[in-house]
């Protein structure tokens, strides 16, 4: 299979690299507006590959390309994709309502997989929260999420993807809070979703059921990025073997 990785000199990116290396992928082209020119691998730590990193999305041509960037290069890169009808996995995050509904009309050209968080035990954990939703549905349902100084979007895709999970099991169009201040009682319609950024916290996410005289407290702890990235390659290879368009989420990559 041969792959592209967009937001190659990124922390996801190069890891992707140095995965799919490991995983036997064939890496033939590499995006990023920094460190123009230089080789993949080798800014991977894989070592020379033989492929220049390049600024210019256009020039796409692979089996699936794998995208780890921000926003506004994502549509970009879909824009490409659906021109080009090539398959994309799509791991970045903070998109806004509108971008995601184009995201979702580009998607009806060509396979994409689109997710917040591509690692298998943050989707298991994605999973358990719908069942304990179910059955705790009067109880109060609080998110906190931690992350290293340097993220950029809060809160996390993986904390409001959780929050959808609650709602949707909940069966009610709870109001997401972020943040509480002054003086206010606690409404029996929100979700209350915090964000806690600090130091170099790869990822945690704990979801609070709280009742009267008792809490459960369910949480995913990332200490790598090898998760993430993993499970991105995991849904690059399965996509790969999907022909009809459409947007899919690592519930129908894992099947669950």
């Amino acid at each position: 299979m041969r792959i592209a990785v967009h937001g190659a000199a990124g922390r996801m990116g190069r890891l992707v690299i140095k995965n799919a290396v490991e995983e036997g992928l064939e890496v033939v082209q590499a995006f990023d507006v920094s460190r123009v020119g230089e080789d993949a691998g080798e800014v991977a730590g894989v070592g020379k590959l033989d492929v220049p990193i390049s600024s210019n999305v256009e020039e796409l041509s692979c089996d699936v390309v794998v995208d780890f960037s921000v926003p506004s290069a994502t549509m970009r890169l879909l824009e490409v994709c659906s021109e080009k009808g090539i398959k994309a996995v799509v791991g970045t995050t903070g998109f806004s309502d509108e971008q995601r509904e184009r995201i979702g009309e580009l998607a009806s050209s060509t396979p994409v997989v689109l997710s917040p968080n591509f690692s298998v035990g943050v989707n298991i954990f994605w999973k358990a929260l719908e069942m304990l939703a179910e059955k705790l549905s009067d109880y109060d349902m609080e998110i906190v999420e931690i992350h290293h100084r340097f993220k950029r979007d809060a809160p996390s895709g993986t904390a409001l993807k959780a929050g959808e999970v609650l709602k949707d099991a909940v069966g009610k169009d709870l109001r997401f809070v972020f943040g509480r201040e002054g003086e206010s009682l606690r409404s029996d319609e929100e979700i209350g979703i915090f964000a806690v950024r600090g130091g170099d916290v790869v990822g945690e996410h704990t979801v609070f059921f709280i009742g009267f005289g008792e809490r459960i407290e369910l949480t995913h702890r990332a200490w790598n990025r090898e998760a993430f990235s993993r499970g991105a390659i995991r849904a690059a290879k399965w996509i790969a073997k999907v022909d009809k368009p459409g947007l899919y989420s690592m519930n129908d990559v894992l099947g669950i």
